[in-house]
This record gives structure tokens, sequence and C-alpha cells, in this order.
């Protein structure tokens, strides 16, 4: 059964899907879809460029050596190599309401062993006048000597993917950040806010967690705060690490409505620090 998430007028907003059709070298798992107020899609899912993004979702190349982003794995001194090592999300328990959906998932490495439980809650509200998504996950290492890479910590640099990555369909996009305009200010940058602009949409991101942001906008556009930026992060059992991913939708998108989104998507942020 799918399930959909609704902001207050009633309008469908974000889309679940239970990732059970994902192909296992895509590294299966639970991802959502989203479209605007005004039904501009503003996910992408299984792109021919990428076959394993899939619109949001939580996903990182390296958990001790499993591959739960998908493709292939870099390799330090070798380069991007197809491996069988990759794993699988599943969920295994789930509620929903008509704005709010909350699940717990268990992260499976490559051979099929319990490695992560994720707490997740993805909400949908209407702050200011502007429809924001809400993305909270809570990892935790389910054993001893968890710990999370990148291809960046693998040998690769920039490419520090990896965390709540949300895909979008833009074709191309202007960037924005704290840090001053284009992908070269904002990637690897700890701002508050992004602000991420197709050519019909607009998505305004906050984190209160102020990981680094992973941007892309050329090749293709995405973005994430990442999990493992320049050294790995060590999980340890029973220790939980919160996420969190705020974006606010933008129909429309120009200055006046880019400006009122940021606003909402900072104080829904500003209230989880607060919480």
């Amino acid at each position: 059964m799918t399930t959909i998430l609704r902001n207050g007028a009633g309008q469908p907003i974000v889309t679940l899907h239970s990732g059970d059709d994902v192909d296992p070298g895509h590294a299966p798992r639970p991802y959502a879809t989203v479209t605007t107020p005004a039904g501009v899609e503003v996910t992408q899912t299984r792109p021919s460029d990428h076959l394993h993004h899939l619109g949001v979702s939580v996903t990182t190349p390296d958990v001790s050596g499993t591959n739960f982003w998908g493709g292939s794995t870099y390799v330090r001194d070798v380069g991007p190599q197809i491996l069988d090592n990759h794993g699988r999300q599943v969920i295994e328990a789930e509620s929903a309401e008509v704005n709010r959906y909350n699940s717990t998932i268990l992260w499976r490495d490559r051979d099929d062993e319990p490695v992560i439980s994720e707490e997740r809650e993805i909400r949908v509200d209407d702050v200011g006048g502007t429809t924001v998504i809400s993305w909270r996950s809570t990892l935790t290492a389910l054993r001893d000597g968890v710990s999370i890479g990148s291809s960046q910590t693998n040998g690769r640099p920039g490419a520090f993917y990896g965390g709540i990555f949300w895909r979008a369909p833009f074709g191309s996009a202007d960037v924005f950040s704290e840090a001053g305009a284009g992908t070269e200010n904002a990637h690897g940058s700890t701002s508050p806010w992004l602000v991420v602009v197709g050519a019909d949409a607009g998505l305004v991101a906050a984190s209160s967690s102020r990981l680094p942001w992973f941007v892309r906008a050329e090749g293709y556009v995405g973005f994430c705060p990442a999990l493992a930026h320049d050294e790995r992060r060590h999980l340890e059992p029973g220790e939980p690490l919160a996420l969190d991913l705020v974006v606010a939708l933008v129909d429309a998108p120009d200055d006046n409505t880019i400006e009122r989104a940021l606003a909402s998507a900072l104080t829904l942020t500003t209230s989880e620090v607060a919480s």
C-alpha cells in the first residue's frame, strides 16, 4: 500500500516507497518522492545517469565495507569498481497519519547481518504560508566496529556524498548558501541553509546538524548534509547519531517566495535545536 503525506490544504506532497522492488545492485532501501503544492515533481528516481538514485533516501556508500548507496564502490588507488558488496534496508515497523510518517528500518550488510537500526520521522507542515518537509533519522549501531565512510574518505576528492540525500530532477540549478552563490561556495560549507532553484520550482534546505553540504548542480542536481566529509565517522553500539533535513517547497520561485521559504525552513530547524 502506498503512503501519501499531505499538507494542510490536502494536497499530496510526499509519497513513500518501500524499496522492495529495487535491484539488489542499487542497494534496496525505503525512499520518498516529492511534489510541490502545484504538483511539480522535485525528486527524481532511477534516472538513466544514476539508476541507484532514489528520490530522497538515507544512503551512504560505505558502512564498514558495505555499500548502501548502490552502483559502484570507490576503491582507493584503483577507482570506481562494481563489487558484490551491496546492503539493503528493510522496514521493520511503520505508522502513518495525514502529514506524518514514522518507521523503524533495519540496515543489513552485504552478508545480510544487521548493522544499523534507524528510527525515521517524516512530516509535512505548513509554516508561514510555505509547505515544508521535515526528515529526521536516528541511526544506532548494532555491533562494534561500525564506521561510515564516503568516496572522499576512500580517496576520491570532493565525493563526500552520503546522508539524507535528495536527488532533484532539474536539468540545471542555481545554488545559493550563506557562503555565497554557486556550488563552489556551498559544496563543503556548513551553511545553515541551502537554496537550489530550477526552472519551475525551488528547494530551500536547512539542517540543525551543521554537517558540511554535499552539493552538485552539473551533470545532475542533488544535495545532502554529508555524514563523512574528510574522515570516517565511527559509531559506538547504542549511541544514537541524529540526522535532519528540512526542505521548503517553492512554486514559481522568485526573490519573495524564496525569502519566505527560507524563513519557514529556518523556523523549523530552530525549533528542532530548541527541543
